[in-house]
C-alpha cells in the first residue's frame, strides 16, 4: 500500500532550522504532486509548500516564503522541506501528501489521496 513516510521533526529553538523528509517508496513522482501540510490541534490543516508532478511548479504559503524550501529527488523518491528561521508559530505536525494533480496550489486536503502519519515540529521561544 502506498504511503508517504515523514521524518526529521523535533524540538528546536526559535531561529533554528530543521529539514523534513518525505519518503515516497512506490510512487512515481512524475505522476504525483507532493504537498507539505501542517496541523495544529483545533485549527484547519494548512498547506505549507508543494511541488507539482512536473517538477516545474513550486508554491509556498505566505507565512513560510523566504524561510522554507521544498525540493524533490525523483531518483531517491523523496521530497524534502528545509525550514529556516523557525518561530513558535511553526509548531505543528507536518504531513506529506500526494495527489495525481497537475497543480498543487489548492490547500483542499480532499484533493490528496495519500497521506503520511506526520512528524512533530516544536519550536521553543
Amino acid at each position: 500500500q502506498l504511503q508517504p513516510v515523514e521524518s526529521g521533526g523535533g524540538l528546536v529553538q526559535s531561529g533554528g532550522s530543521l529539514k523534513l523528509s518525505c519518503a515516497l517508496s512506490g510512487f512515481d513522482l512524475d505522476s504525483y504532486s507532493i504537498k507539505w501540510f501542517r496541523q495544529v490541534p483545533g485549527k484547519e490543516r494548512e498547506g505549507v509548500a508543494c511541488v507539482s508532478r512536473s517538477g516545474g511548479l513550486i508554491d509556498y504559503a505566505d507565512a513560510v516564503k523566504g524561510r522554507f524550501t521544498i525540493s524533490r529527488d525523483t531518483a531517491k523518491k523523496t521530497v524534502s522541506l528545509q525550514m529556516n528561521s523557525l518561530n513558535p508559530d511553526d509548531t505543528a505536525i507536518y504531513l506529506c501528501a500526494a495527489a495525481t494533480i497537475d497543480y498543487c496550489f489548492s490547500d483542499n486536503p480532499r484533493l490528496y489521496d495519500y497521506w503520511g502519519q506526520g512528524t512533530q515540529v516544536t519550536v521553543s521561544s
